[in-house]
């Protein structure tokens, strides 16, 4: 049960990889994967301790945290590096996608 953490996280990403058509989807999906883990672990401060002890077993607290848990080094910083790069693409993709809809 150590790895749970990082198994959530693969199958997530293995999720938006298949259900995936384009390459937006890809960056989409990894930043949704990281707020839904970010929101989980702010909520779970108001759950009742039962369910706070669930989420915090199952769920990891970001991607982010998941990668610096189990790598170390240079891996880490490449791969640090990487979710920068993916969720700097998120960014330009919701920013891009706000002004194109947005209506002065």
């Amino acid at each position: 049960m150590e790895y749970i953490d990082l198994i959530v996280l693969i199958v997530a990403i293995v999720f938006v990889v298949i259900y995936s058509k384009r390459l937006q989807t890809y960056f989409f999906g990894f930043g949704m994967i990281d707020i839904a883990f970010r929101i989980l672990n702010i909520i779970k401060g108001f759950l009742p301790k039962g369910t706070r002890k669930l989420v915090s077993t199952y769920i990891p607290d970001s991607a982010i945290g998941v990668i610096n848990k189990y790598t170390s080094g240079s891996i880490e910083v490449v791969l640090t590096l990487i979710y920068a790069a993916v969720m700097a693409i998120f960014l330009f993709y919701i920013v891009k996608i706000f002004i194109k809809r947005k209506k002065i």
